[in-house]
Parts: structure tokens; C-alpha cells; sequence
């Protein structure tokens, strides 16, 4: 099992005092019955993320840690971990960045923006490859969070963007974030939102569950309405905010990829042998065939 920090599991038990090191141990004594998934190279801290997302109810943890590690293994963004040409230039056309500023409901926020209009370099696949990336890293460094949001700048955004959408990979991304992402997700926000925002919702739409179109909220261009949730000043430079601007923050994010290679290589291991699954195997048509409702629910406020 790769080491993580024994500080930095203490400061999450400090920071969540509803989360015993007895109720780890007795996840990591039920994972270590399970044949098929990764047990030597999930950390404590994964465990704990996974515990604090689904309010400390260890069966429900228990299916997310199940899902979360089924779906890396199936799902075409999690099967390439590498800092190589494809993921530099997927942020080369996107920031997509933590940024310091909590919300105003004290959640963590994670911001996209387009930073290079011409549609051709875009390359849906790649981008939500990088975003998982960054997630994962943001996560292991900075531990649990009341709650994520999720913040996309559509300014820079045309339609020949929305006809390069990879609709097999939004679909397993959505469900991803739904579903298994080790988040408590509370707020998504479109801002800047083009005219033609209905296109992209209706191409969208269909993989979003109730609970997140609830928690969607789009802002038109040149509104400032997402202030009522996040400082403007949070925002990047070019963006209207105080922050550094877009080609900075890109820079600050692919030098922390880089720097971080060898937590890709050995988060690449956390894979699932499905030879090994108790009751038969799963594969992709699991998931689409037929979502089950027993899975991970959106907590909201």
C-alpha cells in the first residue's frame, strides 16, 4: 500500500471529528475481502474521502469505493495517467484549476475556462482526462471539503466546441461525477453562458440526473449573478477577478502534473481484476443498461 502521511490522515480526522479511526479500519477489514479490488494501493486517505462523501454510512461507502474503482478501470479517461503531449495540450485550450477563494457557503471550488477559441485544438476526451487528473491530485493534497463546485466559463465557447463533444465520454464522465467521484458535490455553474447554452443543455441534459439539473445554475454573459455564490475576485484576471490571469494559473497547474508524475504511476494501479469479482464480472453495459438506484445519491443542500 503506498504511504501517505500519518500527519495527514491525523489532520482529517481533526478536521472531521465525525470520522473514527475505528470506522477506516473497518473498511479497510471489509476491502480487504474483496478479491478484485485494488486493497494494496488504496490509501487511508482514499478511504476517508470516500467515508466523508457519503456522510459517514459505511454501506453506502462501501458500494461508492466498489463503483469509484469499477468505473477507473472501464472509463476511457482514467486509462491513460501519463504527463505526455496530449494532456499539455488539453491545457493549452483549458484552464481547469482549484481555485484558493471558498464559496460562500465554505465550499472548495474548481474552475474551467477556454483559453484558446479555435475549436479544431479541442479535444473533448482529453480535457475531462486532465480534469480527473487534477481532481485526483487536488484531492490527495488537500483532503475532504463540506462541499465541491464545479465552475465553467463558457466565454471563449462556440458551437463548432459543442459539435466536438464526445457524447460516449460525457456520458461516463456525468456518471462519474454522479456517482462515484469522491466529492460532496453542491453547486455546478455555467457562466457567460452563450445564446446558444440550449444546444449544449439538450446534448447534456439526458446524462444528468434530477438532483444535479436542481443544483445547475446558468449565468448569461456579462451577468455577474455567480457573486452571489463565489467572490468575483476569486476569478481570474481575464476573467473580471483579482486572481492571476488564465495563462498563469494554467502554468502553475501543468508544472504541479509534472511535478507529481509518480502519484499518477502509482494511482494507475488502482485498478480492478474483474476476473477476480465475486458473482461474475462488469463491464460497460452494466452501468448503461440500467443504472442502479442503490448506488450514490448527489447530497445537496
Amino acid at each position: 500500500m503506498p504511504v501517505v502521511s500519518q500527519i495527514v490522515v491525523q489532520k482529517e480526522y481533526e478536521k472531521n471529528t465525525n470520522i473514527k479511526p475505528s470506522d477506516i479500519k473497518c473498511i479497510r477489514d471489509w476491502l480487504s475481502k474483496q478479491p478484485h479490488l485494488p486493497k494494496d494501493h488504496i490509501t487511508d486517505l482514499d478511504l476517508i474521502l470516500a467515508f466523508h462523501c457519503c456522510e459517514c454510512c459505511s454501506d453506502t461507502t462501501k458500494r461508492v469505493i466498489d463503483l469509484n474503482y469499477t468505473l477507473r478501470s472501464l472509463f476511457t479517461f482514467y486509462q491513460l495517467r501519463t504527463i505526455d503531449e496530449r494532456l499539455e495540450g488539453a491545457l493549452r485550450t483549458w484552464l481547469i484549476t482549484p481555485l484558493a477563494t471558498t464559496t460562500k457557503k465554505g465550499y472548495r471550488a474548481i474552475y474551467c475556462q477556454l483559453l484558446d477559441s479555435d475549436s479544431q485544438k479541442f479535444i473533448y476526451g482529453d480535457v475531462v482526462r486532465a480534469f480527473v487528473m487534477i481532481m485526483d491530485l487536488w484531492l490527495s493534497e488537500e483532503g475532504t471539503a463540506p462541499g465541491t463546485v464545479v465552475i465553467v466559463n463558457m466565454d471563449k465557447v462556440s458551437l463548432g466546441h459543442v459539435s466536438r463533444i464526445d457524447l460516449t465520454v460525457a456520458q461516463q464522465f456525468f456518471y462519474f461525477l454522479q456517482e462515484a467521484m469522491f466529492v460532496r458535490l453542491k453547486e455546478f455553474h455555467f457562466i457567460n453562458a452563450p445564446s446558444f447554452m440550449d444546444n449544449l443543455m439538450s446534448m447534456v441534459r439526458p446524462f444528468m440526473k434530477k438532483e444535479l439539473l436542481e443544483m445547475l445554475q446558468v449565468h448569461p454573459a456579462g451577468s455577474s449573478t455567480v457573486q452571489e455564490y463565489i467572490p468575483i475576485s476569486a476569478l481570474p484576471k481575464d476573467a473580471g477577478g483579482d486572481n492571476k490571469n488564465g495563462e498563469q494559473l494554467r502554468d502553475e497547474i501543468w508544472n504541479k502534473l509534472k511535478a507529481n508524475e509518480n502519484f499518477f504511476q502509482e494511482e494507475s494501479k488502482c485498478r480492478v481484476d474483474e476476473s477476480k469479482r465475486p458473482g461474475g464480472s462488469k463491464n460497460l453495459s452494466t452501468f448503461f443498461s440500467g443504472i442502479d438506484a442503490s448506488f450514490k445519491r448527489l447530497e445537496i443542500d
